[in-house]
């Protein structure tokens, strides 16, 4: 099964901020959790690095445009990495395929006699790179704005290619009629479809002012207008328009991630485009809100802009990565604080997720002889904490393909709360004098819970669950928390490009040690183990494993603290 999802391609003239980490993380860890569920899974970013604003910006430092995308690239591309993210390919659309894809599906445009010739006269944003009638635009201090980004726009008159954007107003307020799927969340969809059904004026597509861009085939005095150029980028990754393939395998997208500020040109302008190139849409738009600041719209002249990398250097990158689900409702505004980071640090992660580790490994450690402990037979409160955590792979599910990723993340803490409750309502330090076989089963119990929710958060938090699940004894996964795709959903022809390969001796040995001898177990959780084993030959980290419990007996490293509490250094 493919999977081919992308972010929006940044402008590499300027600094990456957390507003792009939020983006680049939430993107990373739905491809991690699909290769984890076993799809082979395609990811791409990168920068769109024409237009008149990278132009400027290059002339304000004395050097050309490819010359500050090729310094800015790295900078996104690096620090992307620093992230955590997996892409599978990093794309720049002054890539020498992605020029060809440009005019190649120009030429279909211009095929299907929706591009013309025509003089342009209007309001521009150079930093939104778009434009504006009058009545989109207001006159504040003397400056005039664009009313909804409020951005400064300025008269522009020139020649420019035109696409035929009105004809396709109806077929897409039958898209989104038919397809409501297309555009999340809901609310985005409802903007969209009533700011269409307001009337769609044809489209400037072609600028003559400039010349840094893909050059307009048969006119070189014209450079397509950016978001033709910057919107093929999704199909020059999957192969557009030679790869045949390729394409077939990963195109249409599952789904294209990006900011509520771009909304308008990936569900308005992009399916046009595809409409009139008789090119199949992608299957979903999802938009993101904005990050604030203490409250504050991050802004250079305000001074609160941030570095994520600066939040890494802080927090801790799984920390970072978690917060950002955990506090904000994925698709929506959110204001986040350095006191918000720390208390999500320590009640949400060292106290309810590494706290129950430490508190039932230590025991284990002392009182189990450092073996995953022999579970008797388990009691009703034992089988509904461990359905209630079986369960959660098909809502994470639901949640993962919605994008409503703070669900997902929300449906895994649901369980360390109950686990939490249930660990302290069994007191397993009392049972030790009392009644150890059933003190074992306690133990065992909550590992087994631990070790499946440590699996499903694996793409939100790869370092730090990996870390929980080296001290549950689980073998090391190839697939490498969702890192790599897995060896059971590899075919022909993969697109990910920067996939290390997995040999098939490695699997082997993931499959022997899977294959424990599950009748040691008590008849209920063997015929569970029985079930699992098959899946979990795959990788024993893979979300197939999450069937597949604790063998008792597997040796236990002595457990060490994940996540200790944030303490505030004082001078």
């Amino acid at each position: 099964m493919g999977y081919y999802l992308t972010t929006a391609i940044a402008y590499p003239n300027g600094a990456i901020h957390i507003g792009h980490a939020y983006e680049y993380i939430a993107a990373d860890t739905i491809a991690r959790f699909k290769r984890l569920d076993n799809h082979d899974v395609f990811f791409c970013t990168g920068t769109d690095e024409h237009g008149l604003k990278m132009l400027q910006a290059a002339n304000k430092l004395g050097i050309t445009p490819k010359e500050l995308a090729d310094d800015n690239a790295k900078n996104f591309r690096d620090t992307q990495l620093a992230l955590g993210s997996t892409f599978d390919r990093f794309i720049r659309t002054t890539d020498e395929d992605h020029y060809a894809a440009s005019q190649a599906i120009w030429r279909k445009l211009e095929e299907a006699g929706d591009i013309y010739l025509d003089t342009y006269s209007g309001w521009y944003s150079v930093r939104d790179e778009a434009f504006y009638t009058d009545d989109e635009t207001e006159v504040v201090d003397g400056v005039r704005l664009s009313k909804e980004t409020r951005t400064e726009v300025t008269w522009t008159e020139e020649e420019s290619y035109f696409f035929r954007l009105s004809k396709y107003q109806d077929k897409l307020l039958e898209l989104y009629k038919n397809h409501p799927e297309f555009i999340g969340p809901d609310s985005r969809r409802n903007e969209i479809a009533s700011f269409v059904a307001s009337g769609l004026k044809d489209l400037s597509v072609s600028r003559t002012t400039f010349d840094w861009g893909v050059p307009v085939p048969g006119n070189d005095k014209h450079v397509m207008y950016v978001w033709i150029d910057a919107l093929t980028n999704y199909l020059t990754a999957a192969g557009y328009p030679d790869d045949q393939e390729r394409l077939s395998k990963w195109w249409p997208a599952d789904v294209h991630i990006i900011g509520k500020d771009i909304i308008r040109f990936h569900s308005v302008y992009w399916p046009a485009f595809l409409m009139s190139a008789g090119i199949e849409l992608p299957k979903r738009v999802h938009a993101h809100g904005f990050l604030f600041n203490a409250g504050e719209k991050m802004s250079k002249s305000v001074g609160n802009v941030v570095d994520p990398l600066d939040l890494v250097d802080a927090f801790g990158l799984d920390t970072l990565r978690f917060f950002l689900f955990r506090e904000f409702s994925y698709g929506h505004d959110g204001s986040y604080t350095k006191d918000s980071i720390i208390t999500r640090k320590n009640s949400d992660l060292a106290n309810e997720y590494g706290n129950l580790a430490q508190r039932s490994l230590s025991m284990i450690q002392k009182n189990c002889d450092a073996q995953v402990p022999q579970p008797g037979e388990l009691t009703e409160a034992d089988e509904k904490l461990l359905a209630l955590a079986r369960a959660v792979p098909d809502t994470a599910r639901r949640h993962v393909d919605t994008q409503a990723l703070h669900l997902y993340v929300e449906a895994c803490w649901k369980v360390l709360s109950e686990a939490n409750r249930y660990f302290s309502a069994q007191e397993p330090w009392k049972l030790k004098k009392t009644d150890p076989d059933r003190m074992a089963t306690v133990l065992w119990v909550t590992i087994e819970v631990v070790r499946i929710i440590s699996i499903l958060i694996q793409p939100v938090m790869p370092g730090s669950a990996g870390k929980i699940l080296d001290l549950l004894g689980v073998p090391a996964g190839v697939g490498e928390a969702g890192a790599k795709v897995l060896p059971t959903a590899v075919d022909s022809g993969s697109g990910a490009e920067a996939m290390g390969s997995v040999s098939a001796s490695a699997a082997i040995g993931v499959a022997a040690g899977a294959a424990y001898a599950s009748a040691a177990l008590a008849p209920n959780v063997a015929e569970a183990a029985a079930d699992g084993i098959a899946a979990a030959e795959a990788d024993p980290r893979s979300f197939a494993a999450v069937e597949s419990p604790l063998e008792p007996g597997t040796p236990l490293p002595k457990p060490e603290p994940v996540f200790p509490k944030f303490v505030e250094e004082t001078e």
